[in-house]
């Protein structure tokens, strides 16, 4: 210090100070990303935070705002799901009077059925549907079948399956849902007519 004729206390103080502007810009900085973070409802991620920082005269590279606004700020892009938008189906053909007025149980087998739609998640994350009929006698499956498609034609294999199956027995209420395959002209009309000469197809129910 003494070949330059400074002073060592002035040396320390201009890194003092130094350090000080650089941890003022920094904050100043911090503030800044903390303010358009939260006026853009916590959308921006760390590349969009660079080019809205830039279009204020504030130049980081990518790597220093992530630092900034990921790691010291603990702030990330807020995701948001798509809204769901809401499809209706076809117009129901014919939607029948609910014959079980909520009791849901039965003094014999083939007297009161229900049936439904649920999800099936494969392992190799594929989805399938099945529909099932069951009995509410004794809560029994009276038949399922599967598909990779949610329609007509598998409830109406569905109800075919539990025809097969029930001996038989005619007269019996099926029940559904308001959904557009048990309300589609071709379920309705096929539970209209025979399924052949030995069985009669069930009352609809809703």
């Amino acid at each position: 210090m003494s070949r330059l004729n400074i002073c060592p206390n002035a040396y320390y103080n201009y890194r003092k100070h130094r350090k000080n502007a650089k941890q003022n810009t920094k904050a100043s900085i911090l503030k800044t990303i903390e303010r358009i973070y939260h006026e853009a409802g916590g959308k921006p991620g760390y590349r969009m935070m660079k080019q809205l920082l830039e279009n204020r005269g504030v130049h980081l590279s990518v790597q220093t705002v992530r630092k900034y606004m990921n790691v010291e700020l603990g702030l990330k892009s807020v995701t948001r799901k798509p809204k769901y938008r809401y499809h209706k189906g076809p117009e129901a053909f014919h939607i029948s009077e609910n014959l079980l007025n909520r009791e849901f149980t039965a003094d014999a087998r083939n007297t009161k059925w229900c049936i439904d739609f649920t999800y099936l998640f494969l392992a190799d994350k594929k989805k399938r549907y099945n529909c099932t009929i069951i009995d509410l006698y004794d809560r029994r499956v009276v038949a399922s079948a599967n598909s990779n498609r949610i329609d007509t034609e598998l409830a109406i294999t569905t109800v075919s399956n539990a025809l097969k199956s029930c001996h038989g027995e005619t007269g019996m209420i099926l029940h559904s849902d308001r959904g557009s395959q048990f309300t589609s002209k071709e379920f309705v009309e096929f539970c209209k007519e025979n399924y052949n000469a030995e069985y009669e197809l069930p009352r609809l129910s809703v």
